[in-house]
């Protein structure tokens, strides 16, 4: 399973790396094998368009995000997918390391609120 998984990560960067096409016979194989076939088109036209490296965000930043993200979810086949993207787009050891840090940041002041509410009303609540 995990070699499958790895596998998955490594059609994942592949993908990335390709012109985007909205075949949904393009999709990396563990698109295909997880989601029902009514979703799979659909989904990766999706993926397609939000991972796209000309749009808003560069595709670094994307992966530096997703990275940030798949961090604190957490999903080590996540994580190495979008490691490896970022560092393909250009990221540095810092830029990692620093991602991984805001997420961690943002996640742990999150719960500090969160649990710390205690039924307070916040400013925004009321």
């Amino acid at each position: 399973m995990r070699a499958l998984l790895v596998s998955a990560g490594l059609a994942l960067l592949f993908a990335l790396a390709s012109e985007p096409s909205a075949s949904a016979q393009e999709a990396p194989e563990w698109m295909k094998q997880t989601l029902p076939d009514q979703a799979l088109t659909p989904y990766w036209d999706e993926y397609l368009a939000v991972m796209n490296p000309t749009g808003a965000l560069d595709g670094k930043t994307k992966h530096l995000i997703g990275l940030g993200v798949a961090a604190q979810i957490p999903c080590e086949y996540c994580v190495y997918a979008h490691t490896k993207a970022a560092r393909a787009a250009g990221a540095t050891d810092a830029q990692i390391k620093e991602a991984i840090s805001t997420a961690a940041l943002v996640r742990f002041n999150s719960t500090m609120l969160n649990g710390s509410d205690g039924g307070r009303e916040w400013p925004s609540r009321k």
